[in-house]
C-alpha cells in the first residue's frame, strides 16, 4: 500500500554511448561537448565515469540565491530545499526510478487498514549531527512542533493535517495517528519538509533555524559556515551510516563538502562552470543552453513532478472575483509559443495544474488550448470594453492587473513578459513586479497580488491541497467550504488508489476551468557539471543528491 504510483515519462536522451547503459524512466542526460557518458544503474544517476569511486575533495556548485531559510521544514522553495536537502535524513525515501516509498532512518514501517495510524520502527545507531540519537522521542518531537508551528511550517504542516499525536511505543518505535485517513503521508515522510532535526535544534526559534544557528540534522553532509549572501558550506559526517538503500553505497559520503557559491545571473554560473571556476551549477536557463553544448560539461536533468509553473490567481481581488475575467488569462496564453521560442526540448507546455511527471495527472489539454478570440468574446461578454490604447476598461476602471514573481529569477521574467504580451493582446494590462525572496515570501502570505507566479514540487498529487485548500496555504484565496476543498479533503483520505486518482482528476478540473490557477508549462530541473565531477543523482522530486557524488582526479 506505500507504493506510490509513477506514470510513465518518455526518456530523451542525447550523445550517450556505452554499451549497456540503462536510462530508468523520467531520467534525461544530455552530454554535452567533449563529455563521454557512461552511467551506474540509477534513478537519475549522472554518469559514474570509469575507475574507483574515491574520496576526497569539495564540491563547489553556483545556485541562483542565498536560501531564505535553511531549515528544510521551513521552506517551500526549491532552491532552499537544494541545499537543506543534504542536511537531513528521512523516515522513509522516494525510489525516483519506480516511486516506491522505501525505509530510510526507519527499517521498517506500517500502515492501519484505516490509514489512520502509521507505526515506525527506527534503525539503530542513526544520530543526529549534535550527538543526540534518532529515536522515537526525536519523532516525536519533531512533528508535534511543526504541528505548533502551524503557519510558519505551511508545506510541512499541510502534510500533517488531522495530526492527533505521536506515541512513543519504545525508544525504537513511534505510532503516528491521524484524526482521518491520511493516504499522503507514507509520501511525506520522503520529503525534506518532514526531514528530522534534533530535539535541540527544534527548541530554537524559527529564525535561528532559518539561519542555520544550532540546526543539527541526521543527514550525511552538516553546515560548516555562511558568508551572508555570497557562500553557505557543508561539510561531511565522517560518522554517517544509515543511508537511503535508493543511493549507491553506505557510509559516509564521499565529497569532504559542499562549497554554494551564490551567483544571480545563469550566464555568469554557466560561464564560471565552463571556466572550472566552479564543478556544478543548479538551474540553467533555457537561452544557456546552447553555451554549454559548446563546452565539456554534462547536464543532467529530470521532469519536476508537483505543481506547473502557472500565474494564481487572488479570487479575493476586485478584478479576478469575476470567472470570466480568470477565463478569458486561460485562453489568451499560448503556451507552445513560449516554450518553443524561449525554452527547449526539455520543456513542455501545461497540460494541467499538475505536471504530467505528477502521480494521478490528467490531461486536460483541451481546456487549456490557445484561444485569443474566445478569450475576447468572454471579455465583450463581462462589459470590458476595448480603450484607445487596447486595454479593456469597465465602469472606469482598467482591466491592469499585478503579477508578482522572484525577481532573481531571469528565465521566469523572459517567460512573464511573453505572457505579458500575449495578454496585452486580448486587452489585458500584466503589470510585472519582481520581487526580491525576502519580500515575496510576506506578500504571498498576506495575499498582495493579483496574479502569483510560482510552481511546487512534490511527487504526490496532495500537492494541490497544500496550494490550494483554505486550511493550508491557500494561495487562490478562496472562501472556506468550496467545493475544491471538499474534493481535495476527501481524495487525501481515500487509500483505494483508483478512487483517489479519481477525485483528483476532478479537482484538477475543477482548478483549471474554474481557473483558479493559470497554468504555463512544466518544471524541469537541471544540473549540470564539469567532467571531473561523477555520480550526482536527481532524487524522487528532483532535487539534486550528492552523497554518491565524487571527484575523478
Amino acid at each position: 500500500m506505500f507504493r506510490q504510483p509513477s506514470p510513465a515519462v518518455p526518456v530523451r536522451s542525447r550523445h550517450i554511448g556505452g554499451p549497456g547503459r540503462r536510462i530508468l524512466p523520467g531520467m534525461v542526460v544530455l552530454c554535452l561537448g567533449l563529455a563521454a557518458c557512461s552511467s551506474n544503474d540509477g534513478g537519475g544517476a549522472s554518469p559514474g565515469g570509469s575507475g574507483t569511486a574515491r574520496s576526497g575533495g569539495t564540491l563547489t556548485v553556483a545556485v541562483a540565491s542565498k536560501p531564505l531559510c535553511l531549515d528544510p521544514q521551513n521552506n517551500s522553495s526549491n532552491g532552499n530545499t537544494a541545499i537543506s536537502r543534504q542536511l537531513v535524513s528521512s523516515l522513509t525515501d522516494q525510489d525516483p526510478a519506480t516511486g516506491k516509498i522505501v525505509p530510510w532512518l526507519a527499517s521498517k514501517f506500517e500502515a492501519s487498514a484505516s490509514a489512520t495510524e502509521f507505526t515506525f520502527t527506527l534503525r539503530a545507531g542513526a544520530t543526529f549531527s549534535d550527538g543526540e540519537p534518532v529515536d522515537a522521542a526525536a519523532v516525536k518531537a519533531n512533528f508535534d512542533t511543526i504541528v505548533k508551528l502551524g503557519a510558519v511550517d505551511a508545506v510541512a504542516a499541510s502534510y500533517l493535517a488531522g495530526y492527533q499525536g505521536t506515541t512513543v511505543v519504545d525508544s525504537h518505535t513511534a505510532k503516528v495517528t491521524f484524526s482521518r485517513p491520511n493516504a499522503q503521508f507514507p509520501q511525506a515522510t520522503s520529503t525534506a519538509a518532514l526531514g528530522l532535526l534534533s530535539p535541540a535544534s527544534l527548541a530554537r526559534t524559527p529564525d535561528d533555524r532559518c539561519q542555520g544557528r544550532g540546526l543539527a540534522g541526521a543527514g550525511p553532509f552538516v553546515l560548516k559556515d555562511t558568508v551572508q549572501g555570497q557562500e553557505i558550506r557543508l561539510t561531511r559526517r565522517t560518522d554517517y551510516a544509515w543511508g537511503s538503500p535508493v543511493w549507491k553505497h553506505q557510509g559516509a559520503a564521499y565529497l569532504d563538502g559542499i562549497d554554494y557559491k551564490v551567483v544571480p545571473e545563469s550566464g555568469v554560473r554557466v560561464g564560471s562552470l565552463l571556466s572550472s571556476q566552479v564543478d556544478a551549477v543548479i538551474g540553467i536557463d533555457a537561452r544557456d543552453e546552447q553555451r554549454l553544448a559548446s563546452g565539456s560539461a554534462t547536464e543532467l536533468s529530470r521532469p519536476v513532478p508537483g505543481v506547473t509553473y502557472n500565474l494564481t490567481a487572488n479570487t479575493q481581488r476586485p478584478l479576478l472575483a469575476d470567472a470570466s475575467v480568470r477565463k478569458a488569462l486561460t485562453k489568451g496564453i499560448d503556451r507552445a509559443t513560449i516554450v518553443r521560442t524561449l525554452l527547449t526540448d526539455r520543456y513542455h507546455p501545461a497540460t494541467s495544474i499538475l505536471t504530467s511527471s505528477t502521480p494521478s495527472y490528467a490531461n486536460l489539454s483541451a481546456d487549456l488550448a490557445y484561444d485569443p478570440s474566445g478569450a475576447r468574446v468572454l471579455l465583450d461578454a463581462g462589459g470590458w470594453q476595448a480603450g484607445s490604447d487596447g486595454i479593456r476598461t469597465k465602469d472606469g476602471k482598467r482591466l491592469t492587473l499585478s503579477l508578482i514573481y522572484p525577481g532573481v529569477d531571469t528565465a521566469s521574467r523572459n517567460v512573464l513578459q511573453l505572457v505579458q504580451s500575449q495578454l496585452n493582446a486580448i486587452g489585458v494590462d500584466a503589470q510585472l513586479n519582481g520581487l526580491p525572496l525576502n519580500q515575496l515570501a510576506p506578500d504571498q502570505e498576506a495575499g498582495r497580488y493579483d496574479l502569483l507566479w510560482f510552481g511546487l514540487t512534490r511527487a504526490d498529487p496532495d500537492v494541490l491541497s497544500t496550494v490550494f485548500s483554505t486550511t493550508t496555504k491557500n494561495r487562490a484565496h478562496l472562501p472556506a467550504g468550496n467545493p475544491l476543498d471538499t474534493l481535495l479533503a476527501k481524495q487525501s483520505e481515500t487509500i483505494d488508489a483508483a478512487e483517489r486518482t479519481a477525485l483528483v482528476e476532478q479537482a484538477q478540473r475543477q482548478i483549471v476551468q474554474q481557473a483558479y490557477a493559470i497554468p504555463v508549462y512544466e518544471q524541469t530541473q537541471s544540473v549540470a557539471f564539469t567532467g571531473r565531477v561523477l555520480g550526482v543523482a536527481l532524487d524522487g522530486s528532483a532535487q539534486p543528491a550528492f552523497f554518491d557524488a565524487w571527484l575523478a582526479n
